[in-house]
């Protein structure tokens, strides 16, 4: 689909509003960001409205601290009908010194819904790279891992 853009980029300081009791950013607001930032991506690939279905492979790497820049890379690595997988990486690092490092990445997982809340086609995305080839292999593995436990889960409660 020319003209959308499969990719997205926030980026901001971290405030001492964001921190936990060890004085680093808490870890949900750092979830929160991602999810906000996989929104707009889905939403702005999709055009439409998009709802969270599941986060997949969320890993910290390192705290972020207050008054740290924050990049939040948010892009589409895997489509299917009307769902996204969105692959979010995050970094940080001292504004002044532009020494951003890896601080956390996931695979977020949408669906593009219509005004009332049913489904929509989305439209397809197709990896070109490398890179982009190899993102959405390990999306795709990581929909039917998740898949896979929710199913060993449900069989085990119900025992």
């Amino acid at each position: 689909m020319s003209g959308v853009k499969r990719e997205i980029n926030f980026q901001f300081l971290a405030e001492p509003t964001d921190v936990n009791f060890g004085g680093k950013v808490h870890g949900g607001a750092v979830m929160k960001w991602m999810d906000q930032v996989g929104y707009a991506c889905a939403a702005q690939w999709s055009g439409y409205y998009c709802v969270t279905v599941s986060v997949g492979g969320i890993r910290f790497f390192r705290p972020i601290l207050v008054g740290q820049m924050v990049t939040l890379n948010a892009k589409i690595v895997h489509t299917g009908n009307s769902s996204m997988n969105i692959f979010v990486a995050v970094k940080s690092g001292d504004p002044q010194k532009n020494n951003m490092v890896d601080t956390c990445r996931c695979i977020i997982s949408f669906v593009a819904q219509d005004a009332s809340g049913y489904p929509v086609d989305v439209p397809t995305w197709v990896a070109e790279t490398d890179e982009d080839k190899a993102l959405e292999s390990y999306a795709v593995h990581a929909k039917e891992f998740s898949k896979q436990l929710e199913n060993e889960l449900l069989a085990a409660i119900k025992e």
